[in-house]
C-alpha cells in the first residue's frame, strides 16, 4: 500500500471509531432559553398582587403584598397585611436593597451579606424576592438534558454564577418548558453543591396575553413538613411606570 493509501485508510478508521465532530446546529442555546424564560415570566414591567403562606409544623402565617417591577434592575414590594407589617416596603435598584419600616419611619440599606437570609421568616431569601438576580446576565448556562416535566417537554439547564455576580448559590438547576419558556422548577445548591431548596412553579393561568405560573412552592431540603407558597391573585404586564417610581421617596409615601 502506498503512503497516500495508508493515510486515507487511517483517516477512514479515525472517522469510524471517533466519529465526526458533534454538530451544534440542532442544539438549543441554553443562554437564549434562559433569556426567553425571563421575558416570558417578567415582561418589560409589571404589577402584581400576591399572598405568601408560610407553613411550619406549629404555625401558619400569611403575608399579603403588592409589587412593581421595571426591567431587570428595579423592583418594589409593599406589605399590605398582617397589620403589624402593613406599610413595610422593600426596594431594589440595581444592586442596592433598601427597606422601610413605617413604625419608626426609617429607611435602611441591606448589606449584601443578608441576601441569603430568610425573607420575612419564609423559605424565600432576600435574593429570591427582592433583588431577584438576573438569570440571563448573572450566570453561565449549560444544557443538561431535555425531559418531560409537569406534562411539558422541558429543558433542564444548570446555571452557574459568574465570579463577579453577587449570587449566594453555588449552582441553580432549572426546568423550562420548551414550547412557551415557562419556568417550572428550580433547585438551589450551596457552594458545596448540597441541595438547599426546591421551587415548584404551577397553576398556570392567563393574564392579558401571557400565560404564567401563579403559584410558587418552596420546600427546604430535608424538611418536607415545611414550605412557603407564593400565590398571585393578579398580574399586569408591560404597565406604564416611570423609573423615578423606584425611589426612597416612594417607599415612604406608599400605603
Amino acid at each position: 500500500m502506498t503512503e497516500t493509501g495508508k493515510i486515507i485508510l487511517f483517516m477512514s478508521l479515525l472517522v469510524i471509531f471517533v466519529g465526526p465532530p458533534p454538530s451544534t446546529a440542532d442544539t438549543p442555546d441554553p443562554t437564549l432559553i434562559i433569556d426567553r424564560m425571563v421575558d416570558a415570566m417578567r415582561g418589560d414591567s409589571s404589577y402584581a398582587e400576591m399572598t405568601m403562606r408560610i407553613e411550619r409544623p406549629r404555625f401558619t402565617r400569611e403575608v399579603a403584598m403588592r409589587s412593581w417591577a421595571k426591567g431587570r434592575n428595579a423592583s418594589l414590594v409593599l406589605i399590605t397585611a398582617p397589620a403589624r407589617d402593613r406599610g413595610t416596603v422593600y426596594l431594589m435598584r440595581d444592586n442596592d436593597i433598601w427597606t422601610y419600616d413605617p413604625r419608626i419611619d426609617r429607611i435602611t440599606r441591606l448589606p449584601s451579606s443578608m441576601l441569603a437570609q430568610s425573607w420575612m421568616g419564609s423559605d424565600f431569601s432576600n435574593d429570591d424576592l427582592i433583588r431577584d438576580s438576573d438569570p440571563a446576565r448573572d450566570y453561565r448556562h449549560q444544557l443538561i438534558r431535555t425531559e418531560e416535566y409537569q406534562d411539558y417537554q422541558s429543558y433542564v439547564i444548570d446555571m452557574i454564577p459568574k465570579p463577579e455576580s453577587p449570587i449566594v448559590w453555588g449552582r441553580v438547576r432549572v426546568w423550562v418548558s420548551a414550547d412557551n419558556y415557562l419556568q417550572l422548577r428550580a433547585e438551589h445548591y450551596d457552594q458545596r453543591d448540597d441541595l438547599v431548596n426546591t421551587m415548584e412553579f404551577d397553576e398556570i393561568a392567563r393574564f392579558g396575553d401571557r400565560e404564567v405560573p401563579t403559584r410558587i412552592t418552596v420546600t427546604p431540603a430535608g424538611k418536607d413538613n415545611e414550605r412557603t407558597l407564593l400565590t398571585y391573585q393578579d398580574i399586569s404586564f408591560d404597565i406604564d411606570i416611570d423609573a423615578d417610581f423606584f425611589s426612597r421617596a416612594t417607599m415612604q409615601r406608599l400605603r
